[in-house]
């Protein structure tokens, strides 16, 4: 499942994620951070006219064979903490959809169904993570 905060895409995952991203991004983006399975988004052909900076996180190779106390190795790694810092702030609504609702294993009824219980559930991850908040506006606070 490829997933950007704007929009949700379900596919039958026959191809790498790095091939959908024309499909979830619109146009106004400025920044787009990704994962190391995106590696070379910025290099394909439908994203060459794109004025967006690719913060795309370096797979654990490239660093991988520097010496630990090198200058360069420290840099890196300081750069790819930053970039998955940023990376990090998505993922409480999946924590929600996984803990609290258990769906943590995809079962196929067909890609309408399941693209309709994913947006669902997104949607009670939201409110879940908002009720305190609410509850607190309604003057009684349960948890």
């Amino acid at each position: 499942m490829v997933v950007a905060n704007h929009h949700k895409l379900l596919d039958t995952r026959e191809g790498g994620d790095v091939t959908q991203v024309d499909k979830l991004l619109h146009g106004d983006e400025n920044v787009v951070c990704a994962d190391d399975g995106y590696t070379g988004v910025e290099k394909r052909s439908e994203h060459a006219d794109r004025e967006v900076i690719w913060q795309v996180a370096a797979r654990r190779s490239t660093y991988k064979m520097l010496d630990k106390r090198s200058a360069l190795y420290k840099a890196k790694r300081k750069i790819e903490k930053a970039k998955a810092q940023v990376r990090a702030k998505v993922e409480p609504p999946f924590r929600v959809i996984k803990r609290q609702f258990g769906y943590t294993k995809v079962r196929f009824r067909g890609l309408v169904k399941n693209t309709a219980q994913l947006v669902t559930l997104f949607a009670l991850s939201n409110l879940w993570m908002a009720r305190r908040h609410l509850l607190a506006s309604a003057g009684e606070v349960r948890l």
